[in-house]
């Protein structure tokens, strides 16, 4: 049984949250709390395996209350966000502060699709409690050794793709990768409503232009693209240009978009002068594409154990042999940048 504190102010959302989680008999509801206060004191008495906590509450703003959670108790949080722009910034700074993931809550009159947010906010709970919270927190930054260039041939490729936990190992990649670097391509799990925001609060804390994905958008050096949410993004040349396709077909892995569709269309597109990683994330999307890449001549990575917040995609892709090698999140740029050389000296 996996063991949850519910925190929120609206007595409505307690118990609507309450209902949903317990459902399918595998989550008990051990307590709730209308605050961060009353939250501290249940969270002492209760000791659960994973708390729910809501943003906007009186006596202490939920990101403040979460800061001091990470401080001084490291635990797995799932945020319950409103689906508003300042929503999703509050979000992106929730996950940055250490919370494992989020989901967007239903509106306070319960519009929206009721069973379809209990499936999610399940999912996300069960995530939570399988991923390594307290490891991460423990862990020793490694020291920051500049990368001063990762120029490569015109045509070269960075391939990212990332589910739980993704928002801080693809944020700690791209901030070590140098503006001379080619373009990255990214999927990461994330629902529509969110990536902009993502790219945004990327674009404003790196070096690289971050930017959400457009459909036809020509692919530039020293970029990174976002997939939107609710959309697939591959890659495709063009009039001897490499551009990106945003579609919303099928979804794949069970995903969209899906690690799998970026990295199988990389694999067919840009082949050898491609580089890629699967990062940290439950299930196994991206190894088949990943795979694809290796087959393919590219260079490939998966993020290490000790460093996965979830060591789930990563796992999949080393044991089906699609990953050439792995390490710990804050060595991928450094041998992405390397296997970007090797291409520079080859060509």
């Amino acid at each position: 049984m996996i063991r949850v504190l519910v925190v929120d102010d609206s007595a409505l959302i307690r118990g609507v949250l309450s209902k949903l989680l317990v459902q399918d008999g595998d989550i008990e509801v051990v307590g709730t709390a209308r605050d961060p206060l009353d939250a501290r004191e249940k969270i002492k008495d209760l000791n659960p395996d994973v708390v729910t906590l809501d943003i906007e509450m009186p006596n202490m703003n939920g990101l403040a209350f979460l800061e001091k959670i990470m401080r001084l108790r490291p635990m797995p949080v799932v945020m319950v966000s409103t689906l508003t722009t300042r929503g999703a910034s509050e979000t992106m700074l929730a996950l940055e502060l250490g919370a494992v993931d989020f989901v967007a809550k239903p509106g306070h009159d319960l519009s929206g699709n009721v069973d379809r947010f209990g499936v999610h906010v399940r999912e996300k709970v069960r995530l939570a409690a399988a991923s390594d919270v307290r490891t991460q927190a423990s862990r020793v930054a490694a020291p920051d050794v500049p990368i001063h260039t990762a120029a490569a041939p015109e045509g070269s490729l960075v391939a990212l793709g990332a589910s739980t936990g993704g928002v801080e190992a693809i944020r700690q990649v791209l901030a070590r990768l140098p503006r001379d670097c080619p373009p990255v391509v990214i999927a990461q799990h994330m629902p529509k409503g969110f990536t902009a925001r993502f790219a945004e609060r990327l674009d404003e804390l790196l070096d690289l232009r971050v930017v959400e994905a457009s459909d036809r958008q020509p692919l530039e050096a020293g970029t990174a693209y976002i997939a939107p949410g609710d959309f697939h993004l591959r890659v495709e040349r063009t009039s001897g240009q490499l551009k990106a396709r945003v579609t919303q077909d099928e979804q794949t892995s069970g995903h969209r978009p899906s690690v799998d569709v970026l990295f199988a269309s990389v694999a067919k597109v840009v082949g050898p002068m491609a580089v890629g990683a699967i990062l940290t994330g439950m299930g196994r999307d991206g190894a088949r594409g990943l795979k694809l890449m290796r087959e393919a001549g590219a260079y490939t990575l998966g993020q290490s154990r000790e460093s996965a917040l979830i060591y789930g995609m990563p796992k999949v892709a080393f044991e089906e042999g699609a990953v050439i090698e792995e390490a710990p999140i804050e060595a991928v740029a450094g041998k992405l940048v390397a296997a970007l050389m090797r291409i520079k000296r080859a060509a």
